[in-house]
């Protein structure tokens, strides 16, 4: 199966070690996050969650409408924080048809 463009850049983002997984890693986070992933199929919870971290870093949040887990590798992983200008901005620009940018 060919990877997306933005499915290539949260990849680099994984292996630079610019990315956090879960809403208890990023709930930790101080600040830097440039921008936030959420599944599609995310409980009610995760998505008030994916919201209140959106405000707290005021940053643009995507919604993946397929299966994340299948996307970083991670059985569960329904949220992603994403700690880089670069890759965000990159990520923001190629979104498909798969991802969407959560307009409030």
């Amino acid at each position: 199966m060919v990877k997306s463009k933005v499915e290539t850049y949260i990849g680099f983002c994984i292996k630079s070690g610019k990315i956090s997984l879960g809403s208890g890693a990023i709930s930790t986070l101080k600040g830097g996050v440039k921008l936030l992933i959420l599944d599609g199929t995310a409980a009610k919870n995760s998505k008030r969650l994916a919201l209140k971290f959106k405000t707290r870093f005021d940053c643009p949040l995507v919604v993946c409408k397929s299966d994340f887990s299948r996307v970083v590798n991670r059985d569960g992983a329904k949220i992603a924080a994403i700690k880089d200008n670069e890759l965000s901005a990159a990520i923001l620009k190629n979104l498909d048809d798969n991802y969407e940018l959560y307009i409030d």
